[in-house]
Formats: C-alpha cells, structure tokens, sequence
C-alpha cells in the first residue's frame, strides 16, 4: 500500500440503550435502539464502503448494535471485539486507529460517547457541504455515524488530518 492510499473511517455511536440494574458495561439496547440498529446499517450499506474491518466495543450495547446493523450490510467485514474501545478517551481511540494494518482500507468503528463525537470533530480538518453543521447541531446522538476521508498510513492518524465526508443521525 501506498502512502497516499485514499482511507475511510466510520465511527458509528452504539444505538439507545436501557437503564436496567445492571452494570453500565452490560446495558442492552432500549426498544428504539433496537429500531434505530438496523436502520444505520442500512444507511452504512447506502454509502457503498465495503468495510475491510470493523471494531466493536465489547459493551452489550455495542455489540447488540453491531449484530443487528451488520445484517444490513451486503458484506461482513472481519470484526475484533476491542475491550479498549470500552471508556475509551479520545488519545485511547486515536492509539487504536494507529494500530490498524495498512491492508485495511475502510475501516468501521462502533463505540460510545464522549470518544466518538470527539474523534470525528478531532480529525475532520474539513468538511464536505454542511457535514460539520449538521454533526455540531445534532450533537451526534446514538446510531449516528460520521464517515471520515483521509490519505495515507493509519499510523499517520492524528488530529486534522481527514475531511468529515458524511454525517448521518437517525432522527435528523
């Protein structure tokens, strides 16, 4: 792979959970959430990326997330189940996306707020159209997702270095 190899991330927020008494680690998706799941997976399958891999979160709502928007995509990319994604900060999920191996194009992250949100608006140094108007206003509520361009290794994912592509909510 070239240094200049046109890449894609995708940080989907985990859809609604619900508040049972149970630890945070294990809230599963809300009735909406499970609505809302497969809708984003079919809006991702709209986007056209083929996902080379996809890094879940291993909170119950996460993967409940990933199970039902997966079905929607016409192609299951490879999934790890990342622990680390779990309560990760913004310099947590920025580690992560360096690790990832330059085979991977088009790259699906599914997590959680705060790091999400922060992530996408960290390494949007631009936007295309009113992406960035729309990710600011909505405030990146669960099941949505931001789609981000940038070239190069992913060792060279640092803050600014993409452009915000896409930004989707479902109740925009």
């Amino acid at each position: 792979m070239s240094v200049d190899t046109p890449r894609r991330i995708v940080l989907l927020r985990h859809a609604k959970a619900d508040w049972p008494q149970v630890s945070d680690h294990d809230r599963p998706l809300a009735d909406r959430g499970r609505m809302d799941a497969p809708v984003a997976g079919h809006r991702l399958a709209d986007t056209g990326i083929t996902f080379d891999l996809a890094l879940c979160s291993t909170a119950t709502r996460t993967r409940e997330t990933w199970k039902l928007a997966v079905q929607e995509l016409p192609r299951r990319p490879k999934t790890i189940y990342e622990e680390r994604l779990y309560e990760a900060t913004l310099g947590d999920l920025l580690a992560l996306l360096n690790e990832t191996p330059d085979e991977v194009n088009d790259l699906l992250v599914i997590g959680h707020n705060p790091s999400i949100h922060a992530a996408a608006d960290a390494l949007a140094g631009s936007s295309e159209g009113d992406a960035m108007a729309r990710m600011t206003k909505s405030g990146f509520p669960t099941a949505s997702f931001a789609i981000i361009g940038f070239t190069g290794s992913w060792k060279s994912v640092e803050h600014g270095v993409g452009k915000l592509l896409d930004y989707w909510a479902p109740h925009d």
